[in-house]
């Protein structure tokens, strides 16, 4: 059962946690993307925007809760989108990338693929990240579907490029023992997927670079428009798309590799044995 500090006085609108902390930012991260929220009926969704409109008026029921409020607006944002008011499709809102999002991480990870497999995976994973970005999407200024397919498509080409071009590669370098081939082979998705991401970002967002983005002072008010800001939040949105598969796409084959030499001991050590001409 949840501490009431874990509910402070409701806010429209506002994140539920403290951002000025990391573990604030943490637990708000999680709160959008709690799986959880996949399986609000219509009915449910209903009431709980109904009540949001009821405190925005002011008419709300006695007897609602800080909880309560809480948590339509997490139902809320987790389904609606904000700038169109339309319902996102579930396998691409934010809270269903997890669970719509896994299986096609274990098909990038996959060992002894093919070049049909290898093609096949990392089309899936840039179509469905490329849903989830324009499903999520900023829509409150109006933006040309020409910039999502032109970010698309130099998604996936970069993606399937650099990863059968790497897979050829290293099927070719006879240096390498097989062992060492499948053990490389396993990491190749994690540079495909991260330079396609960089891609994307560069396609999709390349006119902030000329026209700048926004800048706003501490009141939220807009003060100007800036480049130099626009270089900035282009680099680092970047660079977090470069670090954010790198725990799902990196750690598993290390971790895979680590488990696979015990066994492959252990077996070396039970065919000897029974091989081995009793004395």
């Amino acid at each position: 059962m949840a501490e009431p500090a874990d509910y402070p006085p409701f806010q429209l609108g506002k994140p539920r946690f403290e951002q000025t902390s990391f573990y604030g930012r943490f637990r708000h991260f999680l709160d959008i993307i709690d799986p959880r929220t996949l399986f609000v009926t219509e009915g449910r969704l209903k009431e709980a925007v109904q009540l949001l409109e009821d405190y925005k008026h002011g008419t709300l029921p006695p007897g609602v809760t800080d909880e309560q409020l809480w948590g339509a607006q997490k139902i809320k944002q987790a389904i609606i989108h904000p700038d169109t008011n339309e319902t996102i499709f579930m396998p691409f809102r934010m809270s269903g990338y997890i669970p719509f999002g896994t299986p096609i991480v274990v098909g990038l990870l996959l060992p002894n693929q093919t070049l049909a497999s290898t093609v096949f995976w990392q089309w899936l994973n840039q179509s469905h990240n490329a849903c989830v970005n324009y499903a999520n999407r900023n829509a409150s200024k109006p933006s040309p579907t020409s910039k999502f397919i032109q970010g698309y498509l130099g998604a996936v080409i970069s993606a399937v490029s650099i990863a059968v071009g790497l897979n050829v590669l290293i099927q070719r370098a006879n240096k390498f023992t097989p062992a060492t081939r499948l053990l490389i082979q396993r990491f190749v998705p994690f540079p495909a997927v991260a330079s396609a991401n960089i891609c994307n970002v560069v396609l999709m967002r390349h006119t902030e670079l000329e026209e700048g983005i926004d800048v706003l002072d501490s009141n939220g008010n807009v003060v100007g428009s800036s480049r130099v800001a626009a270089k900035h939040a282009l680099l680092e949105t970047a660079l977090t798309r470069v670090v954010l598969p790198m725990p799902i796409l990196v750690l598993p084959p290390i971790i895979m590799s680590v488990l696979e030499k015990p066994m492959s001991g252990s077996l070396k050590f039970s065919v000897d044995v029974v091989i081995s001409p009793h004395p």
